[in-house]
């Protein structure tokens, strides 16, 4: 079985105000769901109050994160399933949850970790 990354960024959220009581609520079901099924690995959410820091071979830190690469934020979902049609369903049933269409990707897993 392959692990699938199920991810949004931050500003493909757009929830009208009163909504997001009600998405927490579903994206929380269908990270039950997922646990229930036995195909849940980790997720959450990069938090956005705390900058990030690059940290060089040698220890040093420097503010920012590469600044050429787009800004990293959002919430992830990492699963374990059998295959690509069932990582599809999962990331539709994450979608209708949040409000938002997310971005599937094989994660590449090492089990050395």
């Amino acid at each position: 079985m392959a692990k699938y990354l199920i991810s949004f960024p931050s500003a493909a959220m757009d929830v009208p105000d009163g909504e997001w009581e009600a998405v927490g609520r579903d994206a929380h079901a269908v990270i039950d769901q997922a646990k229930a099924a036995g195909v849940y690995v980790f997720g959450g959410g990069i938090d956005e109050d705390v900058p990030p820091v690059l940290v060089a071979a040698d220890g040093s830190v420097a503010a920012g994160g590469y600044p050429w690469a787009p800004p990293l934020d959002g919430g992830f979902t990492v699963l374990e399933l059998p295959s690509r049609e069932e990582a599809v369903a999962w990331a539709a049933r994450i979608a209708k949850a949040c409000r938002c269409e997310q971005e599937l990707r094989i994660f590449g897993f090492d089990p050395q970790s």
